[in-house]
């Protein structure tokens, strides 16, 4: 075979191999635009089943809470912002305790701002028997779980089971917990006697 002949079946192949390339191009660009035309579908109904009150709260809306429905020494689980929200109905027992334990918490007199300055006193609170926060630990973002039980050394309040850390039902953190700060108080406001409004205050609506 003359080298002319060698060199045009190497052009030949070249060209053929251009040609499957150009093919498997079109085909994967094919297959990716009909992928995300699938996705895209797929989300549509995942965002038409949202009801109008979880899309608010997943883009951080005010949210409203019936704390009539809350007994005495019960707790409601609600959601601001991603973010677990307690609203506590403490029993007197429970308020009485809080003035106990000062010397062992870390921020007892609330000098970090985790608080609206209108909760800045011992309740954290506008009104005593509802205590409204958001339930992450300020260690690593952790749910810690509630302990209302009242004992001998024990007032009732929360205790982070990932580390250690424990808050008193004021959200205030104890002494020597990993936690840094007290639970954050979110601003808030009572748009009735028993109609709370969580995101929304006086002073921001």
């Amino acid at each position: 075979m003359s080298a002319n002949q060698i060199d045009k079946n190497q052009k030949q192949d070249v060209s053929n191999h251009s040609a499957v390339d150009q093919e498997k191009r079109k085909f994967l660009i094919a297959t990716s635009a009909v992928g995300a035309v699938g996705a895209a579908a797929a989300a549509v109904p995942f965002v038409a089943s949202m009801t109008p009150s979880e899309r608010a709260k997943a883009a951080g809306a005010p949210v409203e809470v019936d704390v009539s429905k809350i007994l005495p020494g019960d707790m409601l689980v609600s959601e601001y912002r991603g973010q677990p929200l307690w609203v506590i109905h403490r029993t007197d027992e429970q308020i009485a305790k809080l003035s106990n334990h000062d010397a062992q918490l870390t921020d007892p007199n609330l000098e970090v701002p985790q608080q609206p300055e209108y909760c800045k006193n011992k309740e954290r609170a506008i009104k005593a028997k509802y205590a409204v926060m958001l339930g992450t630990c300020t260690h690593l973002g952790c749910s810690p779980a509630q302990n209302f039980a009242i004992t001998a050394d024990w007032d009732g309040g929360f205790i982070c089971a990932c580390h250690g850390s424990k808050f008193d039902l004021a959200g205030r953190v104890f002494k020597g917990s990993p936690a840094p700060t007290n639970l954050v108080i979110p601003k808030h406001q009572y748009l009735t006697e028993t109609t709370l409004l969580v995101g929304e205050d006086k002073e921001s609506a």
